[in-house]
């Protein structure tokens, strides 16, 4: 006999069309999980070598590529430059997936602890410890230093991981995601970048794929489910993780690094039309998913454009 919860789960839809079983996604998630995962300690050969005249990311996405600076720097500071910004974004990285996993204990806290949907989630959790660690290693690995947020964004996550509701944890956590993806996505195929890190952003495109899913999944199910003013919070709270993402998305000290003025590359990278471009291309399957299901609504919408992420 089909009970009220299976029948009023049948009948959630929104503008993608109807919602899939919450039970069913799991399964088929930890099936995926069963197959395809992997432990970057043993994939990897963390004693190679750092491979003379490979980028450590492509060059394109470089924050100041095809900018006034960047047609005076040599070939080798820019190489340079694409270490630094490998591991600022890899710090991004961890920190993002730390919060990540704190929101993700919080969703399942008083969920079922035997349901498919809390099992993956734990799963999750377990790859995005092994995926903190493995960007730690690159980053060491690479031999840079590492490129924690500023202070005050990093405070500031502590009120997010305090006060988020579930649909804004969902949504921050596809920011945090897909962005980073859609690089890697690019990296990991490109012969001119080192092969470590070539394997790292590979591992983490594959296993980032059904964190990707679920997240959505979720989300769309709280935009269809949540009251009114926690979706109204949710545009906004995202809009928000959208302007302080994009400030942190490279830490500026990299440029200092590499002998040049931290104010005048971060002021070119501002202006740069390709950088612009790169952001927006990045984030666009993002917004237009947040699109269909109603997140950048209103003011949701100002904000991410503020952000410099939204065309």
């Amino acid at each position: 006999m089909t009970t009220v919860s299976e029948r009023d789960v049948q009948l959630l839809r929104d503008a993608l069309g109807p919602l899939r079983d919450r039970e069913q996604i799991a399964e088929r998630l930890l099936d995926s999980s069963a197959k395809h995962s992997f432990d970057p300690d043993k994939e990897l050969d963390w004693d190679a070598p750092v491979e003379d005249g490979k980028w450590f990311w492509p060059p394109e996405l470089v924050s100041l590529y095809d900018t006034p600076l960047w047609r005076k720097m040599s070939e080798e500071q820019r190489m340079e430059l694409s270490r630094h910004e490998a591991a600022s974004l890899a710090s991004l990285g961890i920190w993002f997936e730390i919060i990540l996993m704190q929101l993700l204990v919080r969703h399942i806290y008083d969920r079922p602890v035997t349901s498919n949907h809390v099992r993956y989630a734990l799963t999750e959790i377990a790859d995005e410890c092994r995926h903190s660690m493995m960007f730690g290693r690159m980053i060491k690995w690479g031999g840079s230093p590492d490129y924690p947020v500023p202070r005050v964004y990093h405070n500031l996550a502590r009120v997010l991981k305090t006060i988020s509701t579930t649909p804004g944890s969902f949504a921050a956590t596809l920011l945090g995601e897909e962005i980073l993806d859609w690089m890697q996505r690019l990296t990991f195929p490109d012969e001119r970048v080192q092969t470590l890190v070539r394997g790292v952003t590979r591992i983490h495109v594959v296993e980032e794929a059904r964190h990707v899913r679920y997240a959505r999944e979720e989300l769309r199910r709280q935009m269809v489910t949540a009251p009114r003013w926690e979706r109204e919070l949710t545009r906004l709270s995202c809009g928000e993780a959208a302007r302080v993402f994009s400030v942190c998305f490279i830490n500026p000290r990299v440029y200092e690094h590499v002998g040049l003025d931290r104010h005048e590359a971060a002021a070119q990278v501002k202006a740069s039309g390709h950088r612009a471009e790169v952001m927006q291309s990045g984030a666009k399957r993002l917004t237009d998913f947040f699109d269909d299901i109603g997140v950048l609504n209103g003011v949701g919408r100002r904000l991410w454009k503020r952000s410099g992420l939204l065309a």
